[in-house]
């Protein structure tokens, strides 16, 4: 089950959280694979990698909102996103538009020309008249202009970038688990996390400096890929930290925990063609068969064929005894 377990360093200003998605990040591949929609493995990889590093964001924050996470260029991939709710509930999305090698990294996917940037928006769930979403953007360099090729370098780079606060992160996702270990130095004062509008100069002050928080950091660098994707939890955070004093929470999971949920459905799909009117779906359905519509969060595809649509615009009153608009 997937899960997500928050632990802190007793006396230090270090806190941690490592995610673990497996039976829900097995869905999104699976419903994307039913709907025709398999994409190459390094995507499948990047959007696993986002997918758990917007969860860690996000449960950082307890921001009441979405949490989206988007990377954009001009490689094969022209964009990809994942969005996370303030309860943990995840989508993420592709748009691919060309041959994607079995061994490319992020820079060959999106940032070949080096216009790839990575974008981080804070979209409050009850807006306040005229308040907008928070955005921030970071390219996909670092500050010598040199490509990362790494998701993890480039959320560790915007950290510091944009909210001042030193920060190591690990990801990795296969066909089976999403992963990713997050460890940051607390802030010294202020709100200290996206979006934030408080004092910040005590936290760029210490950028750099703590000296707990570089060891830790060096340690969670020695996790390998596959360490982080099959290692339990307790057995993962004795390895890395055997010698530190860790404090582990109960973990998050269920209802509670990180998990797949996308709203697309058969009925809102036939509201949508109902708005586009008879003229034009009947249309489709005379030079194509059927009409076929594509979640762009999940890939599953929904389809409608002349029956379908008949029925559709058939008027209330005209309708068969128990028979539906929309079936």
């Amino acid at each position: 089950m997937s899960a997500l377990q928050r632990f802190l360093f007793e006396g230090l200003p270090v806190r941690g959280m490592l995610v673990r998605l497996t039976d829900d990040w097995q869905e999104v591949l699976r419903r994307r694979a039913q709907g025709g929609g398999t994409q190459p493995a390094p995507v499948r990889s990047l959007l696993g990698q986002m997918a758990a590093a917007s969860v860690l964001m996000q449960a950082g924050l307890r921001f009441d909102g979405a949490l989206v996470l988007q990377v954009f260029g001009d490689g094969p991939v022209r964009l990809a996103v994942a969005e996370v709710q303030s309860d943990l509930a995840f989508r993420v999305t592709a748009d691919v538009r060309g041959e994607v090698a079995d061994d490319a990294q992020l820079e060959a996917l999106l940032n070949v020309h080096g216009q790839g940037r990575c974008a981080i928006t804070l979209d409050p769930r009850e807006r306040r008249p005229g308040q907008q979403p928070y955005q921030g953007v970071v390219p996909l360099h670092g500050d010598r202009r040199e490509p990362l090729q790494q998701l993890a370098q480039v959320l560790e780079h915007y950290m510091l970038q944009s909210e001042q606060l030193d920060t190591r992160l690990v990801l990795a996702a296969d066909d089976e688990v999403a992963a990713g270990l997050l460890i940051q130095r607390m802030p010294v004062e202020g709100a200290g996390n996206l979006g934030a509008l408080g004092e910040r100069s005590a936290n760029e002050r210490t950028i750099g400096v703590d000296e707990d928080f570089n060891r830790i950091a060096l340690l969670a660098g020695t996790l390998a890929a596959d360490e982080l994707l099959r290692l339990p939890a307790d057995r993962l955070l004795h390895r890395l930290f055997w010698e530190e004093d860790v404090r582990r929470f109960e973990p998050q999971s269920g209802a509670q925990g990180p998990r797949f949920a996308c709203t697309c459905s058969r009925e809102r799909v036939g509201r949508m063609l109902l708005g586009l009117g008879a003229d034009e779906v009947e249309g489709i359905v005379a030079e194509q068969g059927r009409v076929e519509v594509g979640c762009e969060f999940c890939g599953l595809k929904y389809h409608f064929d002349a029956v379908d649509v008949g029925g559709m615009f058939v008027p209330e009153g005209a309708r068969a005894p128990g028979s539906a608009a929309i079936n």
